[in-house]
């Protein structure tokens, strides 16, 4: 250690590991930064009895930290200032000690954890505290008394906890100097206090998503610095007159959604002249805008969703002098009226998104929003409009989003739709000014949208009254993602080119007139993930394989003349037209990234058999939105978004296009694998870096589940023997999960699948590595990781070899994770046969010591290169067999006779003592996954030592 060294900031590295105890510990530092690293571990507590330490400033926020916060640690840091512990997952409570023993401090940071437990009272002796952070936690019960005596607090957050009560005045008077406070997220009720008047230097109040009520204060109005005002989604009520916001003049943000305010919009909120955002969608509000709004010069989003506001033409006409404007969605109001079509409603040069939807609204659609270039965002569906799509559409060359559906709309679809440039480019981003969504957009209350490029590029012309053909230029819409044609008069054949739209994920052609068959180049569309074509005329049999073989019969219903299995009705003598496969290359299979699930031709049998008789899908025609549209009236259909976690270059950039070219449109060509949930694809990006797909099959297993599971498990858990993550892609109701590419393929491959040469192999020391490798990522899942993680599927297959045979836990689909001496119950038995312990056949439970024994099995394998179970009914399960064997005392026959007498014996009997351990009958008696780490741990140790003297020895 570097004695006098007084500040250390190794912040934003690649830092792993523990933190030294030597850094605390140190007589020098009085300032340590590790922030923004990789460091984990539990941190180890420094005795009480040591001397006071000169530590002033402490953060190690932004790591992987672990186990119970700390609390003798802080008895000696006396001098402490500032503690910043973010962004980890520390459990536990907070000490109560913390001011008591460091009386200097003015910054406490706990945010992002699970903690738990109550916020200690000792809080109120912080006498110099000046920030208190620790929103994101399980904290619970009402806010001390004694916090409010810590009267130096300029900013208190302790949002999406669970706190409860309402907020005292006589208390909250005592914390004049707060300039932020956040208390959203929790159960508070009862009204804001009249004393809130008495924070005069406050700058945000943010108390949304509670439970409070009542009518606003006047005395908020005193609050004259404030800038930020946040409460939606609570009881509030009253009218805002009360409230006198002449006074408020810094105040740039207005958040009222889903409350029940009434009444009518204030004269003096438009004095708010630095007004940028102004929401108060869902609540009860009537009458007509001022044209006082036009004063807000600064104004960019506004929001007036689902209120009760009348004169939609004088709204537009005092609207188009908001200059910098947006965002504008006010649909849901104006209920009856006519469309305004005067084309003196000009301005709105800025506008991108605009949202007049579910008004009932009569007319056309008017001329006037020719003139937003800028738009890209357009919802006009659940009016009553008619007469022709224009053909002026395809001048806003920005549009990628347009909901027209729910109208009376009238004519043939026409071409210049399928000229709309934003459809027609294969670019995936939009260029969007960042300030669209100056607050996010609520599609419901628990989906919301933050930036518009987030949103699918859409065409929904659904619920009209269309004629004619559809167009054959449909395929140059290259990168549209939801089509909605449905419930129209269409006539006509499905056109070839449709099946040219690559990206697609959700086509919806149903109940329309069409004939002719399904073409079978639909199956091309690897994308799409929600298929309706029901109730038309279509004839001849449904495809089968690729991507239509997903679909449920709900999907092909209401056309008498159409045949296949999927709906019980036979085709005669001619088959049904198959999409051709090829069978992976023995080169491929080597390549694999996940290995093939053991019986997955009897499961694909059962799901199929499940499949034909599966009741109503989701898939509905009905015309109701069911207020799902809360507030812009975003349409319904999923959205496609690749999200990296890690990684560099290209792949940091990934995209959901590049998947689609990488994998050469998932040709069947690159298939590299079959699991029980969907087939694996070798992606090969065009700097050559090479992934692997994993494509999640909604039909062969509760893909939500398994998706869910390993993105969680393995966003929490990295380790350099678990397979990395390196994103994952929603595409509607499908998704795809990215991995790393996997040189050596499998365990599996290597053990059971080999070419019968002696170079495909294992020597027992490089067995004895994969062994040792797979046994440290399943030990940092059992007991690094908090909580938990079981994985209930560990065998040969799911363990990955990289080019150097390094070995990675992989498919996490069936894991759970589990807190400290709990199980995890389950109502199904999962696994793979000849791995699943005996347990979980008799009480459903999944636990720590049930992937000891698949483990176990794993090692017997690499012990004695046979599989858990053969074909042959006659031949034993490998357990059983190893068993009986040593009970016999004949361990050395267990061994592989490729291996066997090649010097290792004595290693190998070790392995096989500890293997034999773990696939014990009673669980309680298999040891934990660090007693077999530090037995391979010894062997992989000498065997090192071995060969370095063999080296040495020339």
């Amino acid at each position: 250690m570097l004695r006098g060294l007084l500040r250390l900031n190794l912040s934003h590295n690649l830092l792993s590991g523990g933190l030294p105890s030597e850094l605390m510990l140190s007589n020098s530092i009085i300032v340590l930064d590790v922030s923004f690293n990789r460091l984990d571990g539990e941190m180890h507590e420094l005795p009480s009895s040591i001397s006071s330490r000169p530590l002033q400033v402490l953060n190690i926020s932004t790591n992987l930290f672990t186990g119970q916060f700390p609390s003798t640690t802080w008895k000696v840091m006396n001098s402490l200032v500032a503690l910043n512990a973010s962004n980890n997952s520390f459990t536990g409570q907070i000490p109560s000690h913390l001011c008591s023993s460091s009386p200097a401090l003015a910054v406490i940071a706990l945010c992002h954890n699970q903690l738990s437990g109550h916020i200690p009272p000792g809080f109120g002796n912080c006498f110099r505290l000046k920030v208190l952070k620790a929103g994101h936690n399980a904290l619970s019960r009402p806010l001390p008394d004694e916090l409010f005596n810590a009267t130096s607090l300029e900013y208190l957050s302790f949002p999406n906890n669970d706190l409860e009560r309402k907020l005292d005045s006589a208390q909250i008077i005592n914390l004049r100097n707060l300039v932020h406070l956040d208390l959203g997220g929790n159960r508070l009720n009862g009204k804001i206090p009249d004393s809130i008047g008495e924070l005069k230097r406050i700058e945000e109040l943010h108390l949304n998503h509670n439970n409070m009520s009542g009518e606003l204060p006047s005395t908020l109005g005193n609050c004259t610095n404030l800038i930020y005002i946040d409460l939606k989604s609570n009881n509030f009520s009253g009218e805002l007159h009360k409230v006198n916001f002449f006074n408020l003049r810094k105040l740039k943000t207005l958040d009222l959604l889903y409350n029940n305010f009434n009444g009518t919009i204030p004269e003096s909120i438009y004095s708010c002249s630095k007004l940028v955002a102004l929401r108060l969608s869902n609540n009860n509000f009537y009458g007509q805008l001022s044209p006082r709004i036009g004063d807000l010069k600064d104004l960019v989003f506004l929001s007036l969703v689902s209120n009760n506001f009348t004169n939609i033409t004088n709204t537009l006409q005092i609207l188009k002098n908001c200059r910098n404007l947006t965002s504008l969605l006010i649909g849901t109001n104006f209920k009856g009226k006519a469309m305004p079509e005067d084309e003196t409603i000009d301005g709105f040069q800025n506008l991108q998104v605009l949202s007049i939807s579910d008004c009932s609204l009569s007319g056309k659609i008017p001329l006037w929003l020719s003139k937003l270039k800028n738009l890209q965002v357009l919802l006009l569906h659940t009016n009553q409009l008619t007469g022709p799509i224009p053909a002026w559409i395809k001048s806003l060359k920005s549009l990628f989003h347009l909901d027209i559906s729910s109208n009376k709309l009238t004519g043939e679809i026409p071409t210049a739709l399928m000229e709309m440039p934003m459809l027609t480019t294969e670019k995936t981003a939009t260029h969007l000014d960042p300030r669209v969504f100056e607050l996010p957009v609520y599609k419901n209350p628990s989906l919301q949208y933050r930036i518009t490029s987030a949103l699918p590029k859409l065409l929904k012309l659904g619920y009209n009254n269309f004629t004619g053909v559809i167009p054959q230029e449909i395929g140059q819409l290259k990168s549209l993602s939801v089509l909605n044609f449905s419930s129209n008069s269409l006539s006509g054949e499905i056109p070839l080119q449709l099946c040219n739209l690559a990206t697609l994920q959700v086509l919806d052609l149903s109940s329309n007139h069409l004939t002719g068959a399904i073409p079978s180049a639909l199956s091309n569309l690897h994308f799409l993930s929600t298929l309706n074509i029901s109730y038309n005329n279509l004839e001849g049999p449904i495809p089968n394989g690729g991507q239509l073989s997903t679909f449920s019969n709900n999907s092909f219903e209401g056309n008498p003349k159409l045949c296949g299995p999927i709906l019980l009705r036979s085709c005669g003598p001619a088959e049904a037209p198959t999409i051709p496969t090829k069978q992976p290359s023995r080169k491929a299979v080597f390549g694999i990234a996940f290995g093939v699930s053991f019986g997955v031709i009897l499961l694909l049998l059962l799901i199929y058999l499940l499949a034909s008789f599966k009741g109503k899908s989701s898939i509905t025609k009905s015309k109701a939105y069911n207020n799902e549209d809360v507030e812009a009236q975003m349409s319904d259909s999923e959205q496609s978004l690749v999200i990296v976690s890690r990684g560099k270059g290209e792949i940091h950039k990934l995209k959901s296009a590049d998947i689609v070219k990488a994998t050469n449109n998932f040709h069947q060509e690159n298939i590299i694998g079959c699991g029980g949930c969907g087939l694996v694809y070798k992606a090969t990006l065009s700097d050559g870096t090479k992934l692997a797909i994993k494509k999640l099959n909604g039909e062969m297993c509760p893909m939500e589940r398994e998706f869910t599971a390993e993105v969680e498990a393995l966003s929490m858990a990295q380790h350099e023997n678990l397979v990395p993550l390196w994103g994952y892609c929603i595409q509607g109701e499908s998704r795809l999960l990215i991995y790393s590419y996997m040189e050596n393929g499998s365990l599996d491959d290597w053990l059971h699948n080999r070419d019968d040469n002696a170079s495909s192999i294992l020597d027992w020391p490089m067995r004895l590595k994969i062994a040792h490798g797979a046994s440290q990522g399943l030990s940092y899942i059992h007991d690094v990781c908090k909580p938990h993680i079981v994985h209930r599927d560990i065998k040969s297959s799911n363990i990955l070899l990289d080019k150097e045979f390094k070995a990675y836990v992989a498919d996490f689909g069936l894991s759970r994770l589990v807190h400290a001496n709990k199980t995890h119950v389950t109502t199904e038995l999962v696994g793979t046969l000849g791995y699943i312990p005996p347990e979980y056949g008799q009480g459903w439970v999944a636990t720590l010591r049930g992937d000891m024994y698949s483990f176990g099995v794993v090692l017997l394998e690499l012990l004695t290169g046979r599989r858990p179970v053969t074909a042959l009914s006659s031949s034993k399960e490998l357990v059983k067999w190893v068993q009986e064997m040593t009970s016999e005392g004949k361990q050395v026959e267990v061994l592989d006779p490729d291996l066997r007498g090649m010097g290792h014996d004595e290693q190998m009997l070790k392995v096989l003592e500890i293997a034999c351990r773990c696939v014990k009958y009673n669980a309680r008696m298999r040891p934990a996954i660090q007693e077999v780490v530090a037995c391979l741990d010894g062997i992989d140790t000498n065997l090192r030592m071995q060969n370095s003297v063999r080296i040495e020895r020339g």
